[in-house]
């Protein structure tokens, strides 16, 4: 999980993506057709295109990152992504991603990369770029790919590594027929190939355990890449990449290129202060760029008065209010309200107006948020209660209304493995079936959760006993349940229906004042006296001691199992940009609601969220993100894959924090791995991926909006999308390139909104 791309494939499967902010982009392409499930991307890149003779030479470029990375090796469990922004920068990458979430050869590293032989054993020919060279002078070579499988093959446990999915498959890595080629020998077949080698280390960082696990931290000696790493200040919280001298492809237009940690909370105000071009900020930041770039009569803003006129306003306001009986202190304490809030409006005024140099370019991030549903124990252990989860949510209506207001294609995510666009993807959401309150609740049923059951009222505190005694004696008012948090304990009591706003079919709240209620005239309410007495209208005699379960006639009755209302926990990440995460949360509380399951919200720790709840199972329902990769048969492999016993007793789940899994899925992704046919690959993915539909352990609601604030005159950078940054070719326009706001301009370049908006991403 993560708070927020795609690199280095170590860093992306290795933790989730954790759903803080969330943004997106207009609609460009349609569902894919019976012929291509693969369909389109539904947004492609905005980062402001221009052709290399319009960008100047020279200039930094300030980037916001999450953090300081604590280690410069991908392949280490503490790697993040700047980890991986910082490898692509200065590392060899084989290959990178398209437009399409497909991984394409880098030439500048690569002549060509193909199997050679699939009999008796799978063999790969690199065929490297004669140019190709470390930092130090030294041709990039087999030596280096040697030391990189060595050390990441898993035999040797003195190398730290977090993974070495891939490489534990090869059998022997050796040169080719002069130093330009590369062989590489299978021992098992690989069809994930492509995935490795990238980023290349050199051999003096793989060579040995002690290099491996200490000499890449905290600096890269020898690098091979447009830049080279500087220097990692972890005292100002930035990481300083400059030209590399001995680079053989297109030069960096940039001289520098500052990664420096800011909290997303405090990145408007970096940006309006001067000190960062490039920044993913959330829709509110989102929305206060786009404010800053309209006249005042159209952004909502005013000049403000001047110090003057304010001085006079103080000095009239302590007039006034000590001739009306007001002492001069209660005065001067409204007057230093007064102040604080001018100042603070002056401040605003002043962001706003230097946030007109910024604009926000917006795509989809290659991540999915998905609904998670615990099932190690509890309730969601019944697959039939995971799938009345599933059929009760609106997966459109919940995308809809994080996606729509920000003019971003509001469409549900059908795969779990890819997404649209992707080779791999096809919508495999119909092995679990579209949303139907009435199955859902059928499910529940079967599963012998029954709306109106008898519940047992949970044990209260005494005080609050007492307290909730009195107010239903006094008023005879309903307790309620907002459906997010379960307001209630549960249980559904007769003459005190559920009144939520969700709930069309419920009685209305009796008022107290001895009215009858506008609603069912046959609800019953409390005279006090222990009974429930009907209102006028009722059938004589049909009243039930308080406390009597109610019959199963509300749409929106909590169900019951033993005695036990099925009330489920979900958990949620409560520090900034939390607040999407919040909307979803309470969308999903309501659906689940109509069908007769309460949530309890509990918002922890943004820091604890992943580690001390997801990792360990401490939750039922949560959201959470996963990236998509151009090789899900080895990277989704360890999220999906049956949770084993370990020899300790305990259960190794390796990534699947919901804890569901099947044997029937690790096997069809054993084949996936071993299968070098594409088209027959992707069938394989496609039938495992419907069986992790089918169990109902994670529900993909929609993929992740990407939303970039980047200064006007920045060219080629912004909201990536799929693609992976050509990080060479990005810069700052010259001034004869830059249209009226700073933005590009003529031929060559993409200045205009209607130019700059998303590519139709037609395959690159």
């Amino acid at each position: 999980m993560s708070h927020d791309g795609v690199g280095p494939r170590a860093a992306q499967r290795s933790v989730a993506f954790l759903t803080a902010g969330i943004l997106a982009v207009p609609a460009l392409a349609g569902c894919g057709s019976d012929d291509d499930p693969a369909g389109r991307p539904l947004a492609g890149a905005d980062i402001a295109r221009a052709d290399r003779a319009r960008i100047a030479d020279g200039g930094t470029l300030r980037w916001a990152v999450d953090s300081v990375p604590a280690t410069l090796n991908t392949f280490q469990a503490d790697a993040d992504t700047t980890t991986s922004r910082v490898a692509q920068a200065v590392l060899p990458s084989l290959y990178r991603m398209d437009g399409r979430g497909r991984a394409v050869r880098n030439p500048d590293y690569l002549e060509s990369a193909e199997v050679v032989d699939t009999e008796p054993q799978q063999v790969v020919l690199y065929k490297l770029n004669q140019q190709a060279v470390w930092s130090d002078g030294r041709e990039i070579g087999a030596a280096d790919f040697a030391a990189q499988w060595r050390a990441l093959s898993g035999k040797d446990t003195a190398y730290w590594t977090a993974r070495n999915a891939g490489y534990d498959r090869i059998g022997k890595v050796e040169r080719g027929k002069n130093d330009l080629e590369v062989k590489v020998t299978f021992s098992r077949p690989y069809a994930d190939w492509k995935s490795l080698f990238t980023p290349l280390y050199p051999k003096e960082v793989m060579g040995t355990p002690d290099s491996f696990n200490d000499g890449a931290r905290k600096k890269l000696k020898v690098t091979a890449g447009p830049f080279t790493v500087k220097k990692v200040d972890t005292v100002e919280d930035e990481v300083t990449l400059t030209r590399n001298p001995r680079w053989w492809g297109e030069p960096a237009k940039l001289s520098e290129i500052v990664l420096r940690s800011v909290a997303h909370d405090k990145r408007i105000s970096a940006l309006s202060a001067g000190t960062l071009d490039l920044a993913e900020i959330d829709p509110t930041a989102a929305g206060r760029i786009t404010a800053a770039a309209l006249p005042p009569d159209e952004s909502g803003g005013a000049p403000l008065a001047g110090p003057g006129a304010d001085r006079s306003a103080a000095d009239a306001l302590r007039s006034w209010a000590v001739a009306n009986g007001s002492d001069e202190d209660a005065a001067d304490e409204e007057i230093t309200a007064r102040e604080k809030l001018r100042k603070k409006a002056a401040k605003y005024a002043r962001q706003q107006k230097a946030l007109g140099g910024f604009e926000v370019r917006k795509s989809l991030e290659p991540a999915y948020t998905q609904l998670a549903l615990n099932g190690a124990e509890g309730p969601l252990a019944d697959e039939r209660v995971r799938r009345a989860v599933a059929r009760a949510l609106d997966r459109t209506a919940i995308a809809e209304a994080v996606l729509k207001p920000l003019g971003l294609p509001a469409r549900p995510v059908g795969s779990h493995l890819a997404l649209s666009g992707q080779s791999a993807y096809a919508d495999g959401s119909g092995a679990l079936g579209e949303q139907d309150a009435k199955e859902a609740r059928a499910l529940l049923a079967d599963a012998g959760w029954v709306r109106g059951g008898p519940v047992e009222e949970e044990k209260k505190d005494e005080e609050e006993k007492a307290a909730g005694s009195e107010s239903d004696e006094d008023s005879g008012s309903d307790k309620g349940s907002d459906g997010a948090s379960g307001g209630d304990d549960g249980t559904y009591i007769v003459g005190e229906d559920d009144k939520d706003e969700n709930n069309e079919k419920g009685d209305k709240a009796d008022k107290g004042d001895g009215s009858g209620s506008d609603g069912d005239s046959k609800a019953p309410r409390d005279s006090g006296t222990g009974t429930q007495q009907l209102n006028q209208g009722g059938a004589p005699g049909a009243y039930a001691p308080k406390g009597t379960a109610a019959p199963a006639r509300a749409e929106n009755a909590p169900v019951a199992k033993d005695g036990k209302a099925l009330t489920l926990r979900f958990v949620l990440p409560s520090g900034p940009g939390s607040d999407t995460s919040a909307t979803v949360a309470a969308r999903i509380s309501a659906m689940l609601e109509k069908i007769g399951i309460r949530t309890d919200i509990s918002k922890v720790d943004n820091e604890s969220y992943f580690k001390d709840h997801i990792a360990s199972g401490e939750y039922d329902l949560a959201l959470y993100s996963w990236p998509a990769t151009a090789f899900p048969a080895t990277d989704a492999r360890p999220v999906y894959s049956k949770p084993v016993a370990a020899a300790d007793g305990s259960l190794n789940v390796e990534q699947n924090y919901t804890r569901v899994g099947t044997d029937r899925v690790d096997q069809l992704f054993d084949q996936a791995i071993g299968t070098l046919d594409d088209a027959e690959r992707h069938a394989l993915l496609r039938k495992a991926d419907s069986r992790i539909w089918a169990a109902a352990g994670s529900i993909p609601l929609f993929q992740r909006p990407q939303l970039t604030a980047a200064r006007e005159n920045l060219a080629n950078a912004g909201a990536f999308g799929f693609r992976t940054p050509v990080f060479e070719d990005m810069g700052f326009l010259k001034k004869s390139a830059q249209g009226p706001s700073g933005s590009p301009a003529g031929p060559g370049s993409e200045g205009s909104p209607e130019a700059r908006s998303p590519e139709p991403s037609s395959g690159d």
